[in-house]
């Protein structure tokens, strides 16, 4: 299950923006996540929900997943398309040299955090 690896670096990245930011906490976390990662939502949501709950800065953190979906463009005709995991080639000419341009995508896109006042 990569998703409770994938977590784990999140939290770790948000600890250190906790502390550099000189926050009490993190409330909130948006990823970006690309269908070609493969990530299984119900294991990075319980994966989340448990590794979460083992630091006070991250305790109460919630999470928000911005899913992205395959975009590619063809290399033989320049078509760009939208599709899903499975099918790569070009809709306009066949073609299966394409290159993927979204999809893949894992990214923090924002931290909440909870300053002192």
């Amino acid at each position: 299950m990569h998703e409770m690896g994938i977590v784990d670096g999140v939290l770790s990245t948000v600890r250190a923006t906790v502390q550099h930011e000189g926050a009490t906490r993190a409330v909130g976390v948006t990823l970006r996540i690309g269908d070609m990662t493969e990530v299984v939502r119900e294991s990075l949501d319980f994966a989340w929900e448990v590794l979460r709950e083992e630091d006070p800065q991250t305790a109460a953190c919630e999470l928000t997943v911005e899913e992205v979906h395959p975009h590619s463009v063809c290399r033989a005709c320049g078509n760009e398309f939208d599709h899903d995991v499975r099918h790569l080639r070009c809709p306009a000419c066949g073609s299966g040299d394409t290159r993927l341009v979204h999809g893949r995508d894992l990214d923090i896109v924002s931290v909440e955090i909870e300053t002192p006042d």
